[in-house]
């Protein structure tokens, strides 16, 4: 479907990508990994043909329907209204409909017209609009912008009406509207609150077309690949499984690798003593000369340096706080007056909570943060902090509130005057800032380091109630788990808002939803609350008329769980024997099937092109049925973890 042959890429002295080949198959749901700045949106726009390569070729199926998300929005149709725009995703269908409109006012325009000829033309598109589910579009469009949040009353506006985040949205729907043969997905999680990230997953798990994913968010990659490539290092490495087997398979390559790497430099370092020991003898001088190819033939094996971002946070310890660190009693607040945000809220906050505020956009979770930490009076009602609370405020915006002139070290100096440059320097080394990298300028700093840079200002002087309004934005995958980890070993207080599932599960302990007028506190991480949720919710719920069954779960005894689990360990041994075969026999014959095209070269002479072609015809059959077989077994595995979660 999608096929990379030595490609390269080149920003200006940048290299982006070095000779890179891969493939995409048809139906394949591929996420696209590594650090920022790597080149992953970059073969979104090889694909999209937004830009040429500097080298080698990538092939596409002929007149396929391609779905495009991007970060950024284009700005150049956004005089149309949101309804229109979303169905201008579909243009084919757009056209037809406009002349469809066009034959019809001629028919009843009274003048003398070949009527025959226009009704055959009307009948023929009307066809083709029926063929292509042109009827559809506009029910699709509704059903999936009012699953994002969008009311009805919303269709007729123009989209720059809209702020960023909605256009996003809608920019989401656009690129899904028509059911294209191959999706590209650029950071779709971008700008959605937690319940339509959950829409997302449960709207792309009924995608049936290919599916090529970047994004962050492990729980979306976790949920919707089924192969991962890797870029890093201007190479692109494929694994066959989602984020969390690629995880698993990266360090069992890097071993690997590490493995020959070794024993190759100890056959190169043994050589080389055997030449520097003989080079001087005539009587060994054939000998010498054998063990000189020979090492220059050796093949240089690479050891892929670490995906991951470097640098790590080290929070300290805080002050200790009372027990209660926050109540908030009988608040509500409005901005102007008349439109409420919530109304008679209550609840407290305990001393090592890690609590997570969610619910959709626009309900009010940065304006309940504000509350929190003291930024911002409630209109009525109290907000009390508890003994010793020292709160510290990390916005959306706090890493543009930074002057860009200074250095790493001078922006930590300006924040506190009164400590010592040994400590600001310990603090900054907490965050991923040592030697020469404190002296970097603000300006030249990645969104990673921005955050990281914030942090290190927000704790030179610790507070023991952090309060934290979308920390991971900007954060690729490595970081957020950086991040996380250390919020999970922070002796303090946190109240987060955030739109990354993974990123709350394993950093929160306890939820507050925001359900208005008020709010509802959920003593229990992220996967409690959802539990709780889904009791609640009827039972079909789906945005594209589809139907969930509510499932209870039933407790069971310690003997029905060792039972459970023994059975879960057998049928999971079943899959993954057939499994790995198939991933054995992939790489057998993808390694038959290269080194058969290297012999297709136009300096090849003496090849039988017809057996090698036929050799080729085999393996390509035995790979789609091993490919079959691999996918086959994958969702099987699936299946067997959702049921057994």
């Amino acid at each position: 479907m999608i096929e990379f042959i030595k490609v390269s890429k080149y920003f200006g002295s940048q290299e982006i990508l070095n000779d890179v080949s891969f493939m995409i198959s048809s139906g394949d749901r591929v996420g696209i990994v590594g650090p920022n700045g790597m080149g992953k949106s970059t073969i979104f726009r090889l694909i999209a043909d937004e830009m040429s390569t500097d080298g080698g070729t990538i092939s596409l199926p002929k007149n396929c329907r391609l779905g495009y998300l991007r970060q950024e929005l284009s700005g150049t149709d956004d005089h149309l209204g949101l309804l229109e725009y979303c169905e201008s995703g579909f243009p084919e269908v757009v056209r037809i409909q406009h002349r469809l409109e066009e034959l019809e006012e001629k028919l009843h325009s009274g003048l003398d017209i070949d009527r025959n000829s226009v009704l055959r033309q009307l009948g023929e598109l009307q066809t083709k609009f029926e063929d292509l589910h042109g009827y559809d579009v506009r029910n699709k469009a509704e059903a999936s912008l009012s699953a994002l949040g969008f009311a009805s009353a919303d269709f007729g506006k123009k989209l720059k009406a809209f702020s960023g985040g909605w256009q996003m949205r809608a920019e989401l729907v656009r690129a899904t509207v028509a059911n294209p043969e191959i999706l590209l997905m650029d950071e779709p999680s971008n700008y959605l609150d937690l319940p339509a990230v959950e829409w997302l997953r449960r709207f792309m798990r009924d995608f049936h077309g290919t599916l090529v994913l970047i994004s962050h968010d492990r729980y979306l990659l976790n949920s919707l690949t089924n192969v991962t490539l890797e870029v890093a290092n201007a190479q692109v490495a494929k694994y066959r499984g989602n984020y969390d087997y690629y995880c698993r398979e990266r360090v069992a390559r890097v071993e690997e690798r590490m493995a020959a790497y070794k024993n190759q430099e100890r056959k190169r370092q043994q050589a080389e003593r055997v030449i520097n020991k003989f080079r001087a003898k005539s009587t060994k001088a054939a000998l010498v000369q054998s063990l000189i190819k020979k090492v220059d033939k050796m093949e240089k094996i690479i050891v892929p340096n670490s995906a991951k971002s470097v640098g790590k946070i080290r929070m300290g310890t805080p002050t200790r706080t009372g027990n209660e660190v926050a109540r908030l009693e009988d608040v509500s607040f409005t901005y102007d007056n008349d439109k409420w945000i919530f109304k008679n809220v209550d609840f407290s906050i305990n001393r090592g909570d890690k609590v997570a505020l969610v619910g959709l956009n626009g309900m009010g979770k940065t304006t309940l943060l504000k509350i929190l930490a003291g930024s911002l009076k409630p209109t009525t009602g109290k907000m009390t902090h508890g003994h010793k609370v020292v709160s510290g405020y990390q916005s959306q915006e706090m890493t543009d509130t930074m002057d860009e002139t200074l250095s790493v070290f001078q922006t930590i100096r300006q924040e506190s005057a009164d400590v010592s440059e040994q400590k600001i320097r310990g603090i900054l080394g907490g965050f991923g800032f040592s030697g020469e990298m404190v002296e970097k300028k603000v300006s030249v700093l990645s969104g990673g380091e921005k955050i990281r840079l914030a942090f290190a200002r927000l704790l030179v002087n610790p507070p023991n109630f952090l309060l934290l309004d979308e920390p991971t934005t900007h954060l690729d995958i490595a970081a957020r788990e950086t991040l996380e980890q250390a919020l999970h070993d922070f002796e303090g207080t946190v109240c987060m808002v955030s739109h990354d599932v993974e990123f709350v599960r394993n950093a929160a302990t306890t939820v507050i939803a925001m359900t208005p007028p008020s709010v509802t506190q959920y003593p229990g991480n992220y996967d409690y609350y959802r539990e709780k949720m889904n009791e609640k919710e009827s039972d079909t719920v789906s945005s594209q008329g589809s139907t969930i069954k509510k499932v209870s779960e039933k407790k069971l005894s310690k003997r029905e769980r060792a039972e459970k689990v023994q059975e879960f360990s057998r049928k999971k041994r079943e899959i993954e024997r057939p499994m790995k075969k198939a991933e054995k026999a992939i790489a057998d014959l993808e390694a038959e099937q290269a080194e058969l095209l290297e012999k297709l070269g136009p300096d090849n002479h003496n090849v039988d092109h017809a057996a090698v072609n036929k050799r080729l015809t085999e393996i390509q059959d035995k790979l789609n049925f091993a490919n079959r077989t691999w996918e086959a077994c994958m969702i099987e595995m699936d299946e067997l973890e959702q049921e057994n979660k």
